[in-house]
């Protein structure tokens, strides 16, 4: 029987709530490679025009624990600053996982700053269990990267405003 785990957090971040929606959610697929290019080779859409359905290839750096993995973009709403998409292939992850969905929406704080609520749902396989350290490790790496990008946004105000 398929495993459903679930989880969501909530932060405040200092960067306004479109900035960081454009940056993590419409153009990661070029910032992120050249933000963190020790980590991430590439990060290319494989197939889509950006909006529901496409599908992005992140292509880890060498030494690196993964290789490469595939997120389909399942709706996108640029008014509402809210994206789901689902991790459809980790080539460390294809034992235990089915899939892992996820929803990340940037709400405005006032004063310049975004509440972003994320949510996750990790589907395993049948008979794989999930433990708390395999969940803390993907919310630390996502967690790190959104810390990267509001870093950054705050650095070069003018980028994607």
């Amino acid at each position: 029987m398929q495993n459903v785990t679930s989880f969501s957090q909530d932060f405040t971040c200092p960067v306004a709530p479109a900035r960081m929606f454009k940056a993590l959610c419409l153009d990661s697929h070029k910032l992120i490679p050249k933000l963190v290019p020790q980590g991430i080779k590439s990060n290319e859409i494989i197939q889509g025009d950006g909006g529901p359905g496409t599908i992005k290839k992140t292509t880890f750096a060498e030494g690196s624990q993964l290789k490469s993995m595939k997120h389909r973009i399942d709706a996108i709403d640029t008014e509402n600053m809210m994206c789901k998409y689902t991790l459809i292939e980790c080539d460390v992850l294809q034992d235990r996982l089915e899939a892992v969905l996820y929803e990340v929406k940037f709400e405005d704080a006032g004063n310049g700053e975004s509440i972003c609520r994320m949510s996750s749902e990790y589907h395993t396989k049948p008979g794989v269990e999930l433990n708390e350290e395999d969940i803390k490790r993907g919310k630390d790496r996502a967690l790190g990267l959104f810390n990267i990008v509001e870093e950054y946004l705050m650095a070069n105000p003018t980028v994607y405003a």
